[in-house]
């Protein structure tokens, strides 16, 4: 793909672009210095990262398999042995990882890994940290699901949030820690990918579901009563297998050693065919393109092209690195320590 050159653009104040009409937009503009996401460890059918688990792990999901990735690179297999985890299929089983999310009367366990189960009946498969999986939750049929994600912040009970889309409408669950779901909304605007809870520090969009919308670029903001609204435009090159589909808020003491990770998936016959690696981005690079922790970062699925976005009163967004041009980015961007 020819690579958009971005223009820098005045931002445009938050009063406009984040009000629920949505009469305005915040579009990207270019940071002095862009940063590159660089291969790290291969892993031809990497779908997802999630994480880190308590002892520094990511939970890698990868050809309808888990495995953990050590600080320093290494992969190895996980819930492989007896009652352990295999995808029924679908293509985009994305995962999330509980740290221990505490919800009225129960919490969710410690290093628990979370993940879409897309045939063989909608809904959540549950993994514990010793490798067994079961059936944890079913989810209404005849929906898509293509989003996970941890309220981290509170504002939706420290519930698990997915998404399932119909046509141009999204619904969002909110699971709870017995595995029963509520409801939220089946209107919301269409989103898929990595979706994320934004911390209490991210300005009026503190404690909603931040999700993306690849066909339009652009980006939005779920709260807990199921009403929408427009946080910004990624200014990203956007359509299908192409526009915004990876999320994840810088977390805090995010700092040097430290790296963000996304998956690269090698997807023969497409426009980004993907290098079938673990993609790295360390700290250094990050913070010489002005990223500091509490920003969202935002990936395009074609190139992984990245923005970050930081909102206070008011919310900016810039591209901030690129990825290598063949790269099919897909599901979260996680963070992972030093090794």
């Amino acid at each position: 793909m020819k690579r958009m050159r971005l223009p820098v653009l005045a931002v445009i104040a938050l009063g406009l672009a984040g009000c629920a009409a949505a009469t305005g937009r915040i579009t990207a503009h270019t940071a002095k210095g862009v940063a590159r996401w660089t291969a790290g460890t291969p892993s031809s059918k990497v779908l997802d990262v999630s994480g880190p688990r308590r002892d520094g792990m990511i939970v890698v999901a990868t050809a309808g398999r888990l495995a953990l990735l050590s600080p320093g690179g290494g992969l190895r297999p996980f819930a492989r042995g007896p009652g352990g985890y295999v995808s029924p299929g679908g293509e985009e089983p994305y995962i999330a990882v509980s740290s221990g999310e505490r919800g009225p009367g129960c919490t969710f366990p410690t290093g628990t890994v979370y993940a879409l189960r897309l045939r063989n009946g909608p809904g959540v498969t549950a993994i514990d940290a010793a490798g067994r999986s079961r059936r944890f939750d079913n989810l209404p049929a005849r929906t898509r699901e293509n989003g996970i994600a941890f309220d981290t912040t509170g504002r939706f009970g420290h519930r698990l949030l997915v998404t399932a889309t119909v046509a141009s409408k999204t619904s969002v669950y909110a699971i709870d820690c017995r595995g029963t779901f509520t409801t939220l909304t089946r209107s919301a605007p269409r989103v898929e990918g990595g979706i994320a809870v934004a911390p209490a520090t991210f300005g009026r969009f503190a404690g909603d579901l931040i999700a993306p919308d690849e066909i339009t670029g652009r980006i939005y903001a779920i709260a807990p009563d199921g009403s929408s609204r427009l946080l910004g435009d990624s200014g990203l090159p956007h359509g299908q297998d192409i526009g915004v589909e990876s999320l994840g808020f810088v977390p805090a003491g995010f700092g040097a050693g430290d790296s963000a990770l996304l998956a690269d998936r090698f997807t023969p016959g497409n426009r980004h065919p993907g290098d079938g690696v673990i993609l790295r981005l360390g700290a250094a690079q990050l913070a010489g393109a002005g990223v500091r922790p509490g920003d969202l970062l935002i990936a395009s699925e074609g190139g992984a092209l990245t923005d970050a976005v930081t909102c206070g009163s008011s919310c900016r967004i810039r591209h901030v690195a690129d990825g290598p041009s063949i790269a099919h980015g897909e599901g979260h961007i996680a963070f992972i320590g030093g090794g």
